[in-house]
């Protein structure tokens, strides 16, 4: 079998990143507008969803510098994608929702989950450390942006497959790359699967068991 080629590994990782900072922060936008909060609270509602998960899984990592210092241009991009969505929300008068939000969201989840996932894969670390860095990855940009919101994080009480969505997604990244399926067409199955659950779990909004004690809770 052929080695795989880390050139084009690395693209194909900084193409997903790309992606995946784009999405969130398109959710991180929407989220902004919905709770109408100012030109500086839309960037740095962007912006903590964006980067926040790719931040806390570099730290984790010990890996240096941050993927958004590394790759400066995104943080113009992020003020370009800023200014224009608050400018075409108020010449087109959409009115952001939720559910617009949930759909960028679920990309995001995907694409940051297996980019985190053969990150740390490609560190050494062993399969469940490296599925739960993509967890990080995936999972604490969004929670970040509602708890900026004042929100309850939508990761922790949707009780729609969220974070669970990501750790299949990293298993199905572990197990290709096990069966020996090229790195690259590993990445884009396990971002597929964890999107692809988080979408089907929105369209027929199963969802998993919630806490219950039998009692209404105390204040």
């Amino acid at each position: 079998m052929a080695e795989p080629d880390p050139r084009l590994l690395s693209l194909l990782l900084t193409i997903v990143e790309a992606m995946a900072t784009i999405a969130f922060a398109l959710s991180g936008l929407l989220e902004a507008a919905r709770k109408r909060l100012d030109a500086v609270g839309v960037c740095v509602v962007a912006g903590l969803a964006a980067f926040g998960g790719g931040t806390l899984r570099d730290v984790l990592l010990d890996r240096r510098p941050f993927f958004w210092v590394e790759h400066a241009a995104w943080l113009w991009a992020l003020l370009a994608l800023c200014i224009a969505a608050m400018a075409l929300l108020r010449v087109r008068h959409f009115e952001p929702t939720q559910r617009a939000m949930q759909w960028p969201d679920a990309l995001g989840l995907g694409l940051f989950s297996a980019g985190g996932t053969q990150l740390a894969l490609g560190q050494g670390l062993p399969a469940i450390v490296a599925v739960l860095m993509g967890v990080v990855t995936a999972v604490f940009g969004g929670v970040l942006r509602d708890i900026v919101c004042n929100e309850i994080p939508s990761a922790f009480s949707d009780h729609r497959p969220y974070a669970v969505c990501a750790f299949a997604g990293g298993w199905v990244l572990v197990a290709a790359l096990a069966l020996g399926v090229p790195d690259s067409a590993a990445v884009l199955l396990a971002a597929g699967t964890a999107s692809g659950l988080r979408a089907l779990a929105l369209l027929t909004d199963f969802r998993l068991p919630q806490w219950s004690s039998g009692s209404e809770p105390r204040d």
